[in-house]
């Protein structure tokens, strides 16, 4: 049997920098569950970042503003630069308004409470002039990876508002390396060495987490799905088991009279067959996240009506 790791260190954090040891690897799982995780970790943790940018006066990234020493693409690249931590699920505004001679950073936009700048020392643009006037407005988003101008062109943007590439990945950089450890009389188990390098919107040890469990889940559904199938193949081989009219293997949405808010639920949280569901006792499925009062109540009806019981 392939053996598990047998610990993980969190050896050194400074700032957003995390360094992990995962010991006692089985020969060669290193580079394997490395790539993985580090492929996940940069492309599929959920952040946040600047979608379009408004600047008055400014209907494009090629215009002048009177008064500023940036051009407006600087303003533009600049903004790109900013890491932000959003707390909607729906996109959200940063505003700036300035007048007079005077530095502008990240800290000067106007305050909102869903969004979190995580580099608020970020230079935006420079006014020269005591007259100079700038106006900006942001949307934020939140988004996984990285999105390009022409995928966003394909939505609507409301006029004079400028589109820039999109990096919502929180996790700026992934470093793997792994080394040859003595366990259990050999000399070739792994230790696989992860360094982390985040915005600040979360935390190396929350990434790590995040991308462990992404994985988890999707191994965890190919290993259930092929178990049903073979369960299948098995139980058309030989004679159909039923469970009063129904067949035992019948998928739960396809039942004649089962509530769609019953069935949604209990295919949810992996019980897909009548002879799964049939397996369960009621406590065990009144503590199944989504199934409500009103919806078990919905199931027992189903259930008494057919002349089916629980475990």
């Amino acid at each position: 049997m392939i053996s598990l790791p047998i610990e993980i260190k969190q050896k050194q954090v400074s700032g957003n920098i995390g360094i992990f040891e995962i010991e006692g690897l089985y020969p060669n799982y290193g580079i394997t569950i490395g790539n993985a995780l580090r492929r996940v970790l940069l492309s599929s943790i959920e952040g946040a970042a600047v979608t379009t940018i408004k600047i008055k006066n400014a209907p494009h990234e090629f215009s002048e503003l009177p008064g500023v020493y940036e051009s407006v693409l600087d303003i533009v690249l600049n903004i790109k630069g900013l890491r932000v931590k959003s707390f909607s699920d729906e996109p959200e505004t940063l505003t700036l308004s300035a007048k007079g001679e005077k530095e502008l950073f990240a800290s000067n936009f106007d305050k909102n409470p869903n969004i979190e700048i995580q580099n608020k020392d970020l230079k935006i643009a420079t006014l020269t002039d005591k007259k100079a006037e700038l106006d900006i407005e942001l949307v934020i988003e939140k988004g996984f990876g990285y999105r390009t101008l022409e995928e966003a062109k394909q939505d609507k943007t409301p006029i004079g508002s400028i589109l820039v590439d999109s990096a919502f990945s929180p996790v700026v950089r992934v470093k793997i390396d792994t080394e040859e450890m003595r366990l259990k009389g050999r000399v070739d188990y792994n230790k696989l060495v992860i360094e982390i390098e985040t915005d600040g919107s979360v935390s190396p040890k929350e990434a790590l987490a995040q991308a462990s469990s992404i994985l988890a889940q999707h191994f965890a559904w190919i290993s259930d799905e092929v178990s049903e199938k073979e369960e299948s193949v098995k139980a058309a081989t030989n004679d159909v088991v039923t469970v009063g009219d129904f067949d035992a293997e019948a998928k739960l949405a396809d039942l004649k009279g089962m509530p769609k808010r019953v069935a949604t639920c209990l295919v949810d949280n992996k019980i897909k067959t009548l002879g799964k569901l049939l397996k369960h006792t009621e406590e065990e499925l009144q503590s199944l996240p989504g199934l409500g009062d009103k919806t078990f109540e919905d199931l027992k009806k189903f259930l008494k009506k057919n002349g089916l019981s629980l475990k």
